[in-house]
């Protein structure tokens, strides 16, 4: 991939950030960006790691392929920046790293309980091989509260009105939705 190998000097020409990319480094609390799966997902890895000073923290899914698996961490740490911890681990040591300050680049599946300044973030392609636009937008100020679920439906909300903005960017090959209600069929 261009994000792993690529020189920096050109992927700094590449990715183009719209909002606050500096939050983390100026917040007295934790910051987690909240950033759903879009296809340039990886380039908004990149632009945390090259166009702002704090070390990063995210959580990963290993793959079963250690080979692949290899190329990917080697990938998304080429930097210096970003500790990556798998899925399959405990959460403890994601949680210590945001107690350390490192801003946490979560996939929104997660919740850790902590308090933290949620700025959601969405990285996407530009037309004709132009690059990434990677928008850090205006952090949440009501959220978490007080009601779980109400939080989680808030989040999906904003997630759904993303996509819609732009539904071809969105990662859909993942299978996000397969867990359903009790009673309801599967949707693959």
């Amino acid at each position: 991939s261009l994000l792993w190998y690529a020189p920096r000097a050109r992927l700094m020409r590449l990715i183009h950030v719209e909002g606050d990319i500096g939050l983390a480094e100026r917040s007295e609390r934790p910051v987690m960006w909240l950033v759903p799966h879009f296809l340039a997902i990886d380039a908004a890895g990149v632009a945390t790691q090259i166009l702002q000073r704090k070390r990063v923290c995210s959580i990963y899914q290993t793959q079963s392929n250690p080979v692949l698996d290899a190329a990917l961490r080697r990938g998304r740490q080429r930097f210096g920046l970003a500790d990556l911890f798998s899925r399959h681990e405990s959460a403890l040591p994601i949680v210590r790293a945001v107690k350390r300050g490192h801003p946490f680049f979560n996939l929104p599946d997660m919740d850790f309980g902590l308090r933290m300044v949620v700025q959601p973030v969405v990285g996407e392609f530009l037309p004709g091989g132009q690059g990434y636009r990677i928008r850090f937008l205006a952090p949440w100020t009501d959220w978490p509260t007080a009601d779980a679920e109400a939080d989680a439906a808030s989040m999906n909300r904003w997630i759904e009105s993303e996509i819609r903005r732009c539904p071809a960017q969105y990662l859909w090959v993942h299978r996000r939705f397969k867990t359903r209600p009790p009673g309801e069929a599967p949707l693959y």
